[in-house]
């Protein structure tokens, strides 16, 4: 990864910066899987970060209560903001991609030395990918509130009560589960397939967003069986964590985001 600099000898980026063709992608297999999450508990081990991860899931949790106790018309709009925050993990995943990336090369462990990566070509690729992923957490949150104002525009809850008693003992409760999780599968399966190698393949070599982009797509096609089940173990992990008052949190998003560097390492010929 190469350091922005000014010298006249320093090459142009667009010079070194690899084309999608030039970037091999492996089959793997379900023992991949297993792997990658050994080598990720391993490096949370090496570092654990959990203190600036519980007050990021703290703050979160104050946003879902400020919805429950106060927004009494915001109230179903809890489980978008929760779950689509999947969609946009991979931002938050990119220093424990960093982290990892300088274990396996003998560096410094620091918080500070993580976001060195601002000051490389890299930079700007992980820039665009962030937007890109903010971009489909924002239209899941507005898909989320169409399906909600297509079923229930004509009618007001007093309760949260009354709420979840409407949504699993009514037609229109029963509707709203149906294509809230299925537009919500069809954001995680596209969130999925754009950033699995995505965010990784920018911050280790130098390429456009849209290399990696491609990139990703062509692994997660290529592995969509086995990619499906690490999309599930990702959701089970989570929401055990989130379970746990959300302290389990800070330690399992941090070993996913180290474990998703080193299935990256596997899906890509280095």
């Amino acid at each position: 990864m190469a350091e922005l600099t000014h010298t006249p000898e320093a090459p142009a980026f667009e010079d070194i910066c690899l084309l999608p063709d030039a970037i091999q992608v492996r089959t793997i297999g379900m023992d991949d899987l297993w792997q990658s999450l050994r080598a990720g508990f391993a490096d949370y081990g090496a570092k654990p970060g959990s203190i600036p991860l519980l007050i990021l899931f703290y703050s979160l949790f104050a946003l879902v209560f400020t919805l429950f106790a106060f927004g009494e018309q915001l109230r179903y709009f809890a489980f978008p903001v929760v779950a689509g925050c999947t969609l946009i993990g991979p931002l938050v995943a990119v220093v424990f991609f960093e982290m990892s990336r300088r274990r396996e090369r003998g560096l410094e462990l620091r918080w500070r030395s993580t976001f060195r990566f601002v000051h490389t070509y890299s930079f700007a690729p992980i820039l665009a990918l962030s937007v890109l992923m903010m971009l489909l957490y924002v239209s899941w949150l507005y898909m989320a509130e169409l399906i909600y104002f297509g079923l229930f525009d004509d009618i007001t809850f007093t309760s949260m009560s009354a709420f979840i008693d409407a949504l699993f003992s009514t037609r229109h409760g029963g509707a709203l589960i149906f294509y809230g999780n299925f537009v919500g599968f069809l954001f995680a399966f596209a969130a999925m397939a754009v950033s699995i190698v995505a965010f990784p393949l920018a911050l280790d070599k130098p390429v456009t967003s849209i290399t990696a982009v491609t990139v990703s797509i062509r692994a997660f096609t290529q592995n969509v069986l086995v990619l499906g089940v690490w999309g599930i173990i990702v959701v089970a992990l989570l929401a055990l964590g989130a379970a746990l008052f959300l302290i389990g949190l800070a330690v399992t998003l941090p070993v996913l985001g180290h474990a998703t560097w080193h299935l990256y390492r596997r899906l890509v010929v280095q």
